[in-house]
This record gives C-alpha cells, sequence and structure tokens, in this order.
C-alpha cells in the first residue's frame, strides 16, 4: 500500500515537473520580450543577452507613441476587431439558432456548403475579395477591413452545436406564451450559451486583433493601418532599435491578455463543455 502511494506521489510530481517545464516555455517568451521593451540601447547593443534590465526603461512605451502614429493604429484595431467580434456574437448564433432548432427545405445541404468554406484557403478568397472592395471604392476604408469578416463558418457551426442540445419545450413555452422568434433568441437562448459566446468573442477578437495579411492589401495610408502592420512597418524604419519594437509588441499584446483574464471563467468552462458533446 505504501508503495503505490509513492508510486501515485511519484507519478504527479513528474506531472507537475512537465507541466512547469512547459509553462516556462511558453512564458519565458514573453517575459523576455518585456525584458528588451525595458532595455536601453546601451544594453540591446551590447552583443551579450540581458534577461533583467540593470536600468529599466520605462519611457520607450511613451517614446514609441512619439515616433510613429501608434495610437491611430491602436485604434484602428480596437474598431476593426471590435465590431467584427459583436457581428459575429450577434450573427453567428442568429445563424446556428436558425440550423439548429428550425426546419426547412435544403437545411442540411446549406448547412453543409457553409462549412464547406472552411476548406477554401484565404489566398484563394483573397483576389475575388480585393476586386469587390476595388469595385465598391472601399480600399483604405473601415469598410474594407470589416465587412468581408462579418460573420464565419466557424462560429455558426460552433454555436449549432451548443444550441441543439438545447430542449424544444424550453422554446414551444416560449412560443405559447406569445413571445417572438427573435425574442426567444434574444431572451432564451444566448443566455443559456453565454460560454460558447465568451469562447467565440474571445478566438473571433484575437484573430482579427492579429490580422495582418488582408489590411496590409487593402490599406494604403498611414492612417488606416492596424496595430500588426503598423507595427512591421515601424520595425522596418527603426530595425536596429528593438527595445521600442519589443516595447510595440506588448503594447500589441496587453488587450488580447485583459479580454483573456476577463473572460476566462467563461472560456474555460466553454471549452470543457465543448469536450463534453
Amino acid at each position: 500500500m505504501q508503495q503505490l502511494r509513492l508510486g501515485k506521489m511519484l507519478a504527479h510530481s513528474a506531472i507537475y515537473i512537465v507541466l512547469v517545464l512547459l509553462s516556462a516555455i511558453a512564458i519565458l517568451p514573453l517575459l523576455y520580450m518585456l525584458s528588451l521593451a525595458l532595455q536601453s540601447d546601451k544594453e540591446i547593443f551590447a552583443g551579450i543577452p540581458v534577461l533583467i534590465p540593470t536600468d529599466p526603461q520605462w519611457q520607450n512605451f511613451l517614446a514609441i507613441w512619439q515616433k510613429a502614429p501608434f495610437a491611430r493604429f491602436f485604434l484602428n484595431s480596437v474598431i476593426v476587431a471590435g465590431v467584427i467580434t459583436l457581428s459575429h456574437l450577434f450573427f453567428d448564433p442568429l445563424a446556428g439558432y436558425v440550423f439548429a432548432k428550425f426546419r426547412f427545405p435544403l437545411k442540411n445541404v446549406i448547412f453543409l456548403l457553409i462549412l464547406g468554406t472552411l476548406m477554401i484557403p484565404f489566398f484563394v478568397r483573397m483576389i475575388p475579395l480585393y476586386i469587390i472592395m476595388a469595385q465598391l471604392h472601399w480600399l483604405d476604408t473601415y469598410q474594407s477591413l470589416i465587412a468581408p469578416f462579418l460573420m464565419s463558418a466557424f462560429g455558426i457551426f460552433l454555436m449549432r452545436q451548443f444550441i441543439q442540445p438545447l430542449p424544444f419545450e424550453l422554446i414551444d413555452a416560449a412560443r405559447l406564451d406569445g413571445c417572438s422568434e427573435f425574442g426567444i433568441y434574444w431572451k432564451i437562448i444566448l443566455p443559456q450559451v453565454k460560454p460558447a459566446l465568451a469562447t467565440l468573442g474571445l478566438f473571433t477578437f484575437i484573430f482579427q486583433w492579429d490580422e495582418f495579411l488582408w489590411p496590409l492589401i487593402v490599406v494604403n495610408s498611414t492612417e488606416m493601418r492596424t496595430m500588426p502592420v503598423g507595427l512591421t512597418l515601424f520595425n522596418q524604419e527603426f530595425f536596429t532599435q528593438w527595445n521600442y519594437t519589443a516595447a510595440g509588441a506588448v503594447v500589441l499584446f496587453i488587450p488580447i491578455l485583459v479580454l483573456f483574464l476577463f473572460l476566462q471563467r467563461y472560456f474555460v468552462k466553454g471549452i470543457s463543455l465543448s469536450g463534453l458533446k
């Protein structure tokens, strides 16, 4: 019995050691990026990696806002990622609700066609999307950054999978009480799938916040650049000043971290529930 307990303790200890090592591998690049952001030019060009700056240069975070219009880049990213995320949180559950709880001709065929778009690489859709934006005279505008991503097949599929197990009795009872179909969706369906909404919102915001290729293609002016594009072009201009580039990367990372910490409880619950389905 004692040997069995000892074996379990050793097994648990080995698991914890592996988890600590994996966590360190994941966290160390972020910590080194923060260290770079706080280093002086002398430490950057010393030729020896510095993990802990001797004199942290907190003014580096202020300097990047003066060297480039990062305030405008940040605002553009907030507007684009925020509007797209809100659109997904409204339309994706609505479409998922229709496919999960309504019956209409060719429902399964239409749903499969929507899922089929997931297999089409963005590089294939990129050229026709660009031509459409150009013909609409939307290049270098918020419309071109937002319109192609207002809904997603992944979001529709995710919400359908969460809504499908909900009992029809709830919907029928609401209809008997005189609730409209949109009222059922808004007052009954959405409150039941909050973890899924948090998961979808987090995934959507992170993807759009980090999106680089599409904004690089459709945006020409400095005023319309998003954070990833602006940071990349800033790095090309100040390619020897890694501390400023790292400071910009930290600024780019902070909103995602804050959003994840805010939605962590719902996100973990959504992942666990999706694994049970």
